[in-house]
């Protein structure tokens, strides 16, 4: 064999050698063949990976307790009104607000919260009592005079009363004509009734304050904490 030969069989060696490498190489076609198929990266899932599912609403610190609060009320507020009123001579409301029940003085455990009715009802020449009623049984739970009070400030009590000619009851009403909920306070401030009504749906708390003469919302507030 002729030194001529063997290096030509020795470049075909080379060649062929060549074209097998190429061909076994990832994402590339085989020595030219261009039917090989190309591999291409996934598509992201449209629903995620198999636990991405979204987190549960949170509620905030304010919305967790509304929603404890009034989960544990069975007595509506227009029924406490109407007995804490009952027990004052000529009483007229003059604010009520859903609160927990303060622990009793002295118990060795706190136990769990109760739910009651804070009012403030006046008596004819302004004198203001406080009385609480339990928000799960309906019953008058203490009932006193507020200490403190200067004449002027019963005067003032009892004029602003007077003067209003819109209820408490029918204040609620225009509140919740206009957003569903449950009423949590009633307060009269100067000349408007103040209303808190909460959505249960979300546990935010809005406030209208409703005028005492015309009947009409002049200020409307939501709380979303």
């Amino acid at each position: 064999m002729t030194a001529q030969l063997r290096l030509r069989r020795r470049i075909v060696a080379v060649a062929v050698a060549a074209c097998a490498v190429v061909a076994t190489a990832p994402l590339l076609t085989a020595c030219g063949d261009e039917r090989e198929p190309r591999v291409a990266a996934a598509a992201p899932s449209p629903y995620g990976s198999p636990r991405g599912t979204a987190s549960p609403h949170r509620l905030t610190e304010d919305q967790a307790e509304r929603k404890a609060l009034l989960e544990a009320t069975k007595v509506p507020w227009d029924k406490a009104a109407g007995t804490a009123v009952g027990g004052v001579r000529e009483g007229k409301l003059a604010e009520i607000e859903l609160k927990w029940a303060r622990s009793t003085i002295g118990s060795p455990s706190p136990g769990p919260r109760t739910p009651e009715w804070v009012s403030t009802v006046a008596a004819q020449d302004g004198t203001a009592y406080t009385v609480r009623v339990d928000a799960v049984s309906g019953k008058v739970t203490e009932s006193r005079v507020e200490t403190g009070q200067a004449p002027d400030d019963k005067r003032e009590l009892a004029d602003r009363l007077s003067a209003a000619k819109v209820t408490p009851q029918q204040a609620v009403k225009t509140a919740t004509d206009r957003k569903k909920g449950t009423v949590a306070a009633v307060q009269l401030d100067d000349t408007v009734w103040s209303v808190d009504v909460v959505t249960t749906n979300d546990w935010y708390k809005t406030t209208y304050d409703i005028d005492t003469r015309t009947g009409k919302i002049v200020r409307e507030h939501v709380d979303r904490d």
